[in-house]
């Protein structure tokens, strides 16, 4: 299974600390916004008084979240406690939770389109948008049935200029022409945000990108796979774009940063036809902090301050609206739902993959393999 964007996040801080690029403080004060910090003694809960439990993928510590937003969370609501659970908030564990009636989570670290999936096995709430604010949010697209974003990122087409003197790629259409531009290509191991560059090098309108034509996608691929190498986690896509395994790739715009900052630009990236993506946190049925889950998931979008904190140490987008004018210049490049960046991308669609995901997946990994 590839690693989640998640997942990936814990792993640049960790490395990023280890680096001294950052100092320890940031990364938990960072990591804390975005909900991947763990609380010391797991899934226990507080006795003297109520605890929201946010699951998410890992992290380094307890202290970022608190800062960042348990502590002003629990300020405003006493008698309130906030904590983490770094158990890892799979679809087959919330499933697990719901039907046994054992739930032990009140927000989950997920995605766009398996918050489709939970919904419609009613494993998840509804969010409820008289308490959290579509307004916080810089479209519908994070604002969904079953789950709201408080951070976005991005898939990216990065590319080594050093193979490509006359010009790089600069859109899907170029990333499947391997006349053109000779050389392996980089994909991920799973169909989400793949095939669909896939279309748009079909030449489909990327303002009208979805219902993606499924089989078209796939045959798009399986042209291509004997020229691919295939990652599974960031840090193997950056591995083989460093190596020069691989000429160019499909990889999260954090990565694609990372590989421009220490090839001093020889590795370069585009957001032209980038897939823009939410990051979704969901509310498990049943969950025991009931209503006051979808308070705290409204805070985690109405501060702005705390997204921003994310984008600088890891990259990750501030989906409040009002991030925009507090990013330093120095990171506005970098920031995938900056309004010049965000205008050149297309927003990938969680609802039609909701629907389609597994099929199509399967039948991805099955032209790699076979």
């Amino acid at each position: 299974m590839s690693q989640s964007f998640q997942e990936d996040c814990a792993d640049l801080a960790r490395r990023a600390i280890e680096r001294g690029t950052v100092s320890r403080r940031g990364a938990l004060q960072a990591l804390g916004a975005m909900g991947l910090l763990p609380v010391a003694g797991g899934a226990a809960r507080a006795q003297a008084a109520k605890e929201l439990v946010i699951c998410n993928w890992g992290g380094l510590a307890n202290e970022g979240f608190s800062r960042n937003y348990g502590a002003p969370f629990e300020a405003a609501n006493p008698g309130i406690k906030v904590g983490m659970n770094s158990t890892g908030p799979s679809a087959g564990r919330i499933k697990s939770m719901v039907d046994s009636r054992a739930v032990t989570w009140d927000l989950c670290d997920s995605s766009a389109s398996s918050s489709r999936v939970l919904g419609k096995d009613n494993l998840v709430s509804k969010i409820d948008y008289n308490v959290v604010k579509k307004s916080d949010a810089i479209s519908e697209a994070f604002t969904l049935e079953y789950g709201a974003a408080p951070y976005s990122f991005s898939s990216v087409l990065a590319y080594d200029s050093a193979k490509f003197p006359n010009g790089g790629p600069q859109n899907w259409a170029d990333f499947f022409d391997t006349r053109k531009f000779p050389g392996t290509r980089l994909l991920r191991r799973d169909a989400l945000a793949v095939l669909d560059a896939a279309q748009m090098a079909l030449g489909k309108d990327p303002a009208k990108l979805y219902p993606l034509d499924g089989r078209a996608c796939l045959a798009k691929i399986k042209e291509i796979r004997r020229n691919a190498v295939f990652w599974n986690s960031g840090s193997e896509s950056e591995q083989f774009m460093r190596t020069g395994e691989a000429v160019m790739g499909i990889i999260w715009h954090t990565r694609a940063k990372v590989l421009e900052d220490e090839s001093k630009g020889r590795i370069k990236f585009t957001w032209n036809q980038g897939l823009l993506q939410a990051g979704i946190f969901v509310i498990p049925r049943g969950n025991p902090g009931g209503a006051d889950a979808q308070r705290l998931l409204a805070s985690m979008l109405a501060n702005p301050e705390p997204q921003v904190e994310l984008l600088k140490l890891l990259g990750n987008g501030p989906t409040n609206p009002r991030a925009a004018a507090l990013v330093p210049q120095e990171f506005k490049r970098f920031n995938p739902t900056d309004p010049a960046n965000a205008a050149q991308q297309v927003t990938l669609d969680g609802n039609w993959w909701g629907d389609n995901y597994t099929e199509l997946n399967q039948e991805m990994v099955d032209i790699i393999t076979g």
